[in-house]
């Protein structure tokens, strides 16, 4: 940092004996300035910086957050809820946001998807039911499944399968399993009852 003083001090003699060579010196300060003062971005998808809302950034759907409904609303409600707790700065959580993009992409009209910043919840002893931190264990990301009656029927931390919540889904929804159907289709009746009738050959 001292050479650059001194060239500051040198540049405003020099602007006096020569504009030219003025212009050179400023030049080489700038340059200088640039290589030393710019550090580039360091943060990306496989480590813990921070680099700027990852849902965007990494999901491509900024549309998630900030969710359009709170849990305790959408408790309140009669759709299941995917609650996802997760922080900017983990390369896990970025690694996670697409599955979670990808998991609105086929649920998000029949559910609410929560997302919450594990920094935004606020600190406190307890929590009520009602409150993503009643749910949050310490580990991110965490992944919280409530059914239409807001009963948990998931609860787990690290990354977990787009088939794993498609299946949990597909239970709560009543559809098709996925080897049955790649569409969402709902479980016909007469196959359900076919499961119950004992086999005839036997």
């Amino acid at each position: 940092m001292l050479w650059i003083c001194q060239m500051t001090a040198s540049l405003k003699d020099s602007w006096r004996r020569s504009p030219l060579a003025a212009i050179l010196i400023s030049t080489v300060l700038a340059i200088a300035l640039v290589v030393m003062g710019a550090t580039p971005a360091l943060a990306g998808l496989t480590d813990d910086r921070f680099d700027g809302g990852i849902f965007p950034l990494y999901a491509g759907n900024g549309s998630l957050v900030p969710p359009r409904v709170t849990l305790e609303a959408s408790l309140k409600g009669d759709r299941p809820t995917l609650l996802v707790l997760y922080i900017d700065d983990s390369s896990d959580c970025k690694a996670y946001v697409s599955v979670v993009s990808q998991f609105d992409a086929f649920y998000g009209r029949a559910t609410d998807i929560i997302p919450i910043d594990i920094d935004s919840l606020p600190i406190q002893d307890q929590y009520e039911p009602t409150e993503p931190g009643y749910y949050y264990e310490g580990l991110v990301p965490q992944t919280v499944v409530f059914d239409q009656a807001g009963q948990v029927v998931l609860n787990k931390t690290g990354s977990v399968d787009f088939e794993e919540l498609d299946d949990r889904f597909r239970e709560i929804f009543d559809l098709l399993p996925r080897s049955e159907s790649s569409e969402l289709k709902r479980r016909s009746v007469n196959e359900v009852n076919t499961e119950l009738v004992p086999n005839s050959e036997s």
